[in-house]
């Protein structure tokens, strides 16, 4: 059940990371190595994350889906405010 939660919250961040690059905001030129290679850096290290995640849920440490679900939770919120132009 924690591997597919966790790789649930990875679609989830999947997603809310295409939906900030595509969205061009003003902040993302202040940070130019999230854009570094297209784009494809950050998807990078966002899959790393996401891996490690998954092998931690597969061997047993559920404390690794607690602290993957708060960092899904801060991605979700950071999205959200940027794409509302809140930030």
């Amino acid at each position: 059940m924690a591997i597919i939660l966790t790789f649930l919250l990875g679609i989830g961040n999947f997603a809310v990371h295409k939906a900030v690059l595509e969205s061009h905001h003003p902040m993302l030129a202040q940070m130019p190595w999230f854009e570094l290679l297209g784009g494809r850096f950050s998807f990078a290290l966002e899959f790393m994350l996401l891996l490690g995640a998954l092998m931690l849920a597969a061997s047993g440490h559920s404390a690794w889906l607690w602290a993957y679900l708060a960092y899904s939770a801060l991605n979700g919120v950071a999205g959200w405010l940027i794409l509302s132009r809140r930030v």
